[in-house]
């Protein structure tokens, strides 16, 4: 049949045997790079890796770090405020009277001194004598400040109290007995108001009196200061 086609048929169509063997071999070459390409290109399933727990990951304690029971002792009970004390820390009562503007009652806070409760009753009147008062001086709860009047007048006794020995108080203008003076007797003092009175009373029915003015030390609220400003206007 190839030969019954015209000459340029053939010489434009012909094939020869080479050129088709190279053809087929490129074809396969293409095929083949087709195939991987789709091969490589396909879709995967990935698996995600495992989650290891925390506990298995942290190594466990060797035993000989391992911690022990121990005892743990009870803690020991704070001792208690002293009777009629004001609590540590707590605020303090303290009734400010005289030559002040604001005459009363008034609460200051803990560790606070005479110049505060002047303060706090709004400040001395112009022209008061203040050279008996101490202002730097600590403050206790419910103690008493008066303004304005020199010690001495502070210090003369009412009339005498009897006593179960048959002695009477103390003489007018002289020291104030603690061991017979009243309540009133001993608020009138500077620096004691009702509470460090009662105090007082209280600590003389205890101990059965005082037998010397040193003793006064030994009450709860007094200390060096105030015991300097009462000495010299009290005795046994």
């Amino acid at each position: 049949m190839r030969d019954r086609l015209p000459l340029w048929v053939r010489t434009r169509c012909g094939v020869e045997p080479r050129t088709l063997a190279a053809l087929a071999l490129a074809l396969a070459v293409a095929l083949g790079f087709a195939v991987h390409h789709f091969w490589s290109g396909r879709p995967q399933t990935v698996q995600a890796p495992p989650v290891e727990s925390a506990s298995r990951s942290r190594p466990a304690p060797s035993p000989s770090f391992l911690p022990g029971p121990t005892s743990v002792p009870a803690p020991a009970a704070a001792p208690g405020p002293a009777p009629g004390a004001a609590s540590a820390g707590g605020p303090l009562l303290v009734d400010v009277a005289g030559e002040v503007r604001r005459p009363g009652v008034h609460r200051l806070p803990a560790g606070a001194r005479v110049a505060d409760a002047l303060r706090a009753a709004g400040g001395v009147r112009p022209g008061t004598d203040l050279h008996g008062l101490n202002r730097a001086r600590p403050l206790a709860d419910g103690e008493q400040i008066v303004v304005g009047e020199p010690p001495s007048a502070a210090a003369v006794p009412g009339p005498p109290a009897a006593t179960g020995g048959g002695g009477g108080g103390p003489a007018v203008g002289g020291p104030v007995s603690l061991n017979s003076a009243t309540a009133d007797q001993l608020d009138a003092l500077p620096g004691i108001g009702p509470v460090m009175a009662q105090r007082i009373i209280d600590h003389r029915t205890e101990r059965g009196g005082f037998s010397s003015v040193e003793e006064l030390r030994e009450v709860n609220g007094i200390g060096e200061r105030r015991f300097a400003e009462l000495k010299p206007l009290v005795g046994p």
